[in-house]
């Protein structure tokens, strides 16, 4: 949502001078890439569609560190973006949708000595190999106030009512090393989790919501066979702006067919649980 409204901003200021890579990274909810590539489109945006998922992947390939994991999707999509400018004449900066919680996260906002949350992917600046200059127009903002702004220009409610997700997407939602099994594994059960809520009417109330895929196996039983499988957590939140957040009490109806759902369409997943943590002292991410 914050680069969606970020390049319709820009795009009402410049216009055709405005080039937007949509990157896929392996790491997007399932089916994303090409359903908003299309809606960007639809938008009257110039945009151009880069799928470079194998390059994020191998990259990240068996790293199990969280700050390293967002540090390699951030080098890599520096990467990424550097080889497409290059092909774009005279291109002199790079637009980000940064919004105020991700430099709080990453960096002391001040220059004083608070504590790195997180870094983000997104939050640095740019190596010096990389003759681009940063504009980052919600760099300010919180959530709730570009969501004001994406109103104000006319963007549809549901995309500006679309839950946040992680630029590093299931590379810190998968708790240990990253491999392609495993993302594929993430990617099927957070489909169930979010497409359920919005069957159910659920998903306007809440803020955020995703799954996590723990780093651990346990006995299940599957027909009269023993099974030991992967466990997932599901989590879904309220919050105005990311920096506090409570955990939502869905109705245990929903709970109970999400989890047979996910367990009887998604192989591998034996268990499922429900995370009951506010923010503080937990993060909304588990990484």
């Amino acid at each position: 949502m914050d680069s969606s409204v970020a390049a319709v901003l820009l795009n009402k200021a410049i216009g055709d001078n405005l080039h937007c890579i949509f990157v896929n990274n392996g790491l997007l909810r399932k089916n994303e890439f090409d359903d908003v590539l299309h809606q960007y489109k639809d938008m009257g945006l110039n945009v151009k569609g880069v799928d470079a998922s194998a390059r994020f992947l191998d990259a990240l390939e068996g790293e199990s560190d969280p700050e390293k994991k967002r540090k390699t999707i951030g080098r890599v999509f520096i990467e990424v973006f550097d080889d497409e400018a290059h092909k774009v004449e005279n291109a002199k900066w790079l637009a980000q949708g940064t919004i105020y919680p991700d430099v709080i996260e990453s960096v002391s906002a001040t220059g004083g000595p608070s504590a790195t949350i997180k870094s983000h992917h997104n939050v640095g600046g740019l190596p010096d190999f990389m003759k681009l200059k940063v504009v980052e127009p919600l760099k300010m903002l919180f959530k709730d106030e570009v969501r004001r702004v994406g109103k104000s220009m006319g963007l549809e409610p549901n995309l500006l009512g679309r839950h946040p997700f992680p630029g590093s997407g299931p590379a810190i939602r998968i708790l240990g090393d990253i491999t392609r099994e495993k993302v594929a594994i993430l990617q099927e059960v957070d489909h169930i989790f979010i497409q359920g809520l919005k069957d159910w009417g659920l998903y306007d109330q809440v803020w955020q919501a995703g799954a996590m895929l723990l780093p651990v196996n346990s006995v299940g039983v599957m027909g009269d066979e023993r099974t030991y499988e992967k466990c997932v957590a599901l989590r879904a939140v309220e919050s105005t702006d990311g920096m506090t957040a409570d955990w939502v009490n869905l109705p245990y109806e929903f709970l109970q067919k999400t989890s047979n759902d996910i367990i009887n369409k998604v192989p591998g997943v034996n268990r499922v649980v429900y995370d009951i943590s506010s923010k503080p002292p937990a993060t909304i991410e588990w990484e």
